[in-house]
């Protein structure tokens, strides 16, 4: 369900939004406009499905307008998993492995996206091999403070502790 993308709105090097992006952070503004010329941007009404559970994935995005929630759908019943936000990116994994969307990717408001592909890093290491570093590397963060926030869920589960976002009676 992955969209086509769309080359009209151009994104531009110095582009208020990409300041305040972490995946971004320390790319100087030559490597900023190398990974630019290889991506592309992606539109998407409120309400549309971004990406599928159980459908390959080929890229990560970058969502820089509107938010989105994730979910997964698990014994009859839709669970959220998170809402994103501008500044936000996901579908990280499919740059690692080969394996299936995990969860799905709902548009909330109209998103514009920046779609990084797995040839995308591969094309921006020959051609600015600090840039593919520094991406990586936020990614790389990114995988690590998610799977931190799972360990920790799955033990208060396991010790049975609510969490702090449910209201003790």
């Amino acid at each position: 369900m992955e969209k086509a993308p769309n080359k009209s709105p151009v994104l531009k090097v110095d582009d208020p939004r990409l300041q305040r992006f972490s995946i971004f952070a320390g790319l100087g503004a030559d490597e900023l406009a190398s990974l630019l010329g290889l991506t592309d941007i992606v539109e998407i009404p409120a309400g549309a499905l971004i990406v599928q559970a159980g459908e390959p994935g080929h890229c990560l995005y970058v969502l820089l307008e509107g938010r989105a929630k994730v979910t997964v759908d698990a014994d009859g019943r839709v669970i959220e998993l998170a809402v994103i936000e501008s500044g936000d990116f996901f579908g990280e994994v499919s740059l690692v492995d080969d394996g299936l969307r995990s969860a799905n990717v709902t548009a909330v408001d109209p998103c514009v996206l920046l779609r990084i592909t797995r040839m995308t890093i591969g094309v921006l290491g020959g051609l600015q091999p600090a840039a593919a570093i520094q991406i990586l590397g936020a990614i790389g963060k990114a995988l690590v403070s998610r799977l931190r926030a799972s360990n920790q869920k799955y033990l208060d589960i396991l010790l049975d502790k609510p969490r702090q976002d449910e209201e003790i009676s």
